[in-house]
């Protein structure tokens, strides 16, 4: 036993001296990092640091001051005079709170003009008021400023602050140069956590998230609620867009933040600075994009122009004859597209100016020159629009009608009368069928048709009965085509068209 004891220690010991000899190695080893530097990748410098260093002053922290009316929501009850509300003889009367807002900007010129969004600065809920506006330079210098002008349209306003000194600044790039794939950089104040620098690369160009003048350059450059009104920068250091938007389901960034391009902003900028109002060309036009639906009803490529849905009488489309029904390819040059869409390209021409416009109507191209207006206040531009709460082409849910069903589309329909003209409400010279049943299994029933609409014309062609009516889907589907263009008529409203796909055979 006292041998079997000697022999098991004399082991352990001797693991125990193998073990610190290996040790007295590891100092000759080296780590699997040490003195390790990634390449840059191609058009990035090892470092941003430096570029930083020196953009970062020109980053600007905004903030504002806003007061709200809020209603006393136990206002009638007998808590209507709790949380303040009451307070001072006031009963159920609203009471003023104060907001903040903080957002990012970036000065433009020595002077103090700065660049922000105009979301960043305007009040944030109906009722609100901004009493002041501050900004705080990266030295937590605070100064007052002046909101010098403002572009809902595209969310850009232009600020100024008064300082003794000259302060740093930054310029515009030319974003027409970048490339998807591009490296960018975004400085700004996301949640409050001011001069906070994050870099990416261009996801996307020319992109819409459904407003009328949207050609946002897309990052997946983090940026979140904060960073709102501060600059993209290129690896030269200019300013090549003004980080706006994000994309996401939780509030946060999930890798798409979206940014005014600077060959957008900066004309703007421009205009703003002289204490000028935003002016933009307008034909008096009312346009659907061709999307395939009615693309198909044409018989013409999708995304390549947009459709005429409506012309406002006396505006400079009328007055060139431009009509209805037409499809818009090109206006002074430039192809109408998804990424150069018609409302963009007339906004920037020159009002007065005599542009060429090239049209298709009945499949056949033709050319006209139109005389450019000024655009209207966007509350005279409503009353021209039909009003989405009934707007044609809404989701309808309508019961299925056995004789609908039995019907081409899956409408059926009676000619007009004077009888069914005075019941429906719609102008005594209407010409057309009006509506009995939609078959809600149908596109027409998916895309809101109804009982009460009227049929003015199918391919372009005036209709006055069903039979005219299945005989245009039968000219149609012959052709190979997958949709008929209707033009309809809604109490109320203007006359669209709308596509409408055949029914399945």
């Amino acid at each position: 036993m006292r041998y079997a004891y000697a022999i098991t220690g004399a082991l352990l010991l001797g693991g125990t001296a193998i073990a610190v000899t290996s040790s007295s190695n590891v100092g000759a080893q080296t780590a699997q990092n040490e003195g390790m530097q990634a390449a840059a990748p191609a058009g990035a410098p090892a470092s941003l640091a430096d570029m930083v260093e020196k953009l970062q002053p020109a980053v600007v922290n905004i903030s504002t001051k806003q007061r709200v009316q809020v209603q006393n929501p136990f206002a009638g009850t007998p808590f209507g005079d709790l949380f303040g509300f009451g307070q001072g003889g006031g009963g159920g009367q609203p009471q003023t709170r104060q907001a903040q807002s903080l957002g990012s900007g970036f000065i433009i010129s020595p002077d103090g003009y700065i660049v922000t969004n105009n979301h960043v600065v305007s009040a944030g809920a109906e009722g609100a008021s901004v009493d002041s506006i501050t900004v705080t330079l990266t030295n937590r210098e605070e100064y007052s400023a002046k909101l010098v002008g403002r572009d809902p349209a595209t969310d850009i306003a232009v600020l100024k602050i008064d300082a003794k000194k000259a302060l740093p600044f930054v310029k515009f790039g030319d974003s027409t140069r970048a490339r998807v794939g591009d490296w960018v950089v975004a400085i700004g104040n996301p949640f409050a956590l001011s001069g906070t620098v994050t870099a990416g690369i261009i996801s996307a160009l020319h992109r819409g998230t459904g407003g009328t003048y949207d050609k946002f350059i897309q990052t997946d450059a983090s940026i979140n609620q904060g960073n709102s009104g501060g600059p993209m920068f290129d690896m030269n250091g200019n300013v090549i867009g003004i980080n706006s938007q994000i994309l996401s389901p939780s509030g946060g960034n999930v890798g798409i933040g979206f940014a005014i391009p600077s060959e957008q902003a900066a004309p703007i900028v421009d205009t703003l600075r002289k204490g000028q109002s935003v002016k933009r060309g307008y034909l008096g036009i009312q346009i659907t994009p061709l999307g395939e639906d009615m693309a198909d009803s044409l018989g013409l490529a999708k995304n390549r122009g947009e459709f005429v849905q409506g012309v406002e009488p006396g505006k400079g489309a009328d007055k060139a004859g431009i009509k209805a029904g037409d499809v818009i390819v090109s206006v002074a040059g430039q192809e109408v597209t998804p990424d150069q869409n018609l409302s963009s390209i007339v906004a920037n021409q020159a009002i007065g100016a005599r542009v060429p416009i090239v049209i298709i109507r009945n499949g056949q191209r033709q050319n006209v020159t139109a005389i450019v207006g000024e655009r209207p206040p966007e509350d005279q531009l409503n009353s021209f629009a039909p009003q989405d709460d009934d707007e044609l082409g809404q989701q309808n849910s309508q019961p299925d009608n056995g004789q609908a069903a039995q019907k081409s589309l899956g409408i059926s329909a009676i000619p007009l009368t004077p009888g069914i003209i005075r019941q429906l409400g719609i102008p005594a010279d209407t010409r057309g069928i009006a509506i009995t049943a939609v078959d809600a299994s149908t596109d027409a029933g998916a895309k809101g048709l109804r009982r009460g609409d009227v049929i003015i014309s199918a391919n372009n062609r005036p209709v006055a009965s069903q039979a005219e009516l299945d005989a245009a889907v039968k000219q149609v589907s012959s052709q190979g085509r997958a949709a008929i263009l209707l033009q309809v008529l809604r109490r109320g409203q203007p006359p669209i068209f709308l596509p409408v796909r055949l029914r399945d055979k």
